[in-house]
């Protein structure tokens, strides 16, 4: 009977404790909704506070930008202001500048125009320079042909010409014609003029008449003799001084004076000498070179080139 009073009293304590454990499952499956909402408001409850909170805090910052706006409006109007001027005075430089570089570019740019046209006359005026002097070059080049030379056909003509130096009465120029015998007049005709390739003639005074190749409008006549320097003796007595130059008619004996002249032995050994009136409106074939005394000496005067310059008369004023 104990232990039956003992088992029924134990069976019903676990009953009692099932009911109490389930009273509490049951109880703890209805609040937990319950729970998550609270836990949801508590939540939500935070959220409006901090909401809260942030807008004040917003609303202190609005409010202390304000009170700084307002304090700082005055510097900022004059920061501002300064800043504009600066801004104008800075364009109407820039502007000004730039019209500067407008106004020089333009300057610079009249002043090449100008230039190049400048050259491009100049280049004309070099053309016509050129040219000019190439029909002068050519001009002087024809003009300053020698036409006493016997290689281009220049002859002399004997019959007008003095007679040629000779030495005689002496055994001194017996043996000097011997082993140097006198040149003829056509050495006048030569281009050498060594020392002693002359062509002399008794005392101071003589001529020589040239037969031209072509009847030519004379300009000038030069005249070459050697130097001091180069004489054997050193001594140019025999050279021309005063010398005449005349026109000759081919078929007569008229003679037109185309100019007189003295050869200086202290200047250079070629002198040119122009003729009166050069260049002669008449041409000549003949040329008479008349030499009226020498430098000094009593026996002979030589003569080593004689040159004939001018231009051949065009073949319709011949004759």
């Amino acid at each position: 009977m104990v232990f039956s009073l003992t088992f029924h009293g134990a069976g019903a304590l676990v009953t009692l404790w099932t009911r109490l454990l389930s009273m509490c499952i049951f109880t703890m499956h209805k609040m937990a909704p319950t729970k998550k909402r609270f836990a949801m408001d508590m939540r939500r409850m935070r959220f409006l506070r901090d909401m809260r909170f942030f807008r004040v805090i917003l609303l202190l910052l609005l409010v202390a930008l304000g009170i700084y706006c307002v304090t700082s409006m005055p510097g900022w109007s004059t920061r501002t202001k300064g800043w504009m001027e600066e801004q104008t005075c800075g364009s109407a430089a820039e502007r000004q500048t730039r019209s500067n570089y407008r106004a020089l570019l333009a300057a610079q740019t009249q002043k090449m125009r100008l230039l190049l046209q400048e050259v491009a006359r100049l280049r004309v005026e070099l053309r016509s320079a050129r040219k000019a002097a190439s029909n002068v070059a050519s001009e002087v080049s024809v003009e300053m042909s020698d036409w006493a030379l016997q290689s281009t056909g220049a002859t002399i003509d004997m019959r007008r010409t003095s007679q040629t130096y000779s030495c005689q009465g002496k055994w001194s120029c017996m043996v000097l014609r011997l082993f140097h015998p006198a040149n003829p007049p056509e050495a006048v005709l030569q281009p050498d003029v060594s020392p002693g390739n002359c062509w002399p003639f008794q005392g101071r005074q003589g001529q020589v008449v040239i037969r031209l190749p072509a009847r030519v409008h004379l300009s000038t006549v030069t005249v070459q003799h050697i130097s001091k320097e180069a004489s054997p003796s050193g001594f140019v007595t025999s050279a021309p001084r005063d010398v005449a130059v005349f026109g000759v008619d081919a078929d007569g004996e008229e003679e037109t004076l185309l100019g007189t002249f003295m050869y200086d032995v202290a200047k250079d050994p070629i002198q040119t000498f122009p003729l009166k009136n050069a260049p002669l409106r008449r041409a000549f074939s003949y040329v008479k070179f008349f030499v009226k005394s020498n430098w000094g000496n009593p026996m002979y005067t030589c003569i080593y080139r004689v040159q004939v310059h001018g231009k051949m008369a065009k073949p319709e004023s011949l004759g």
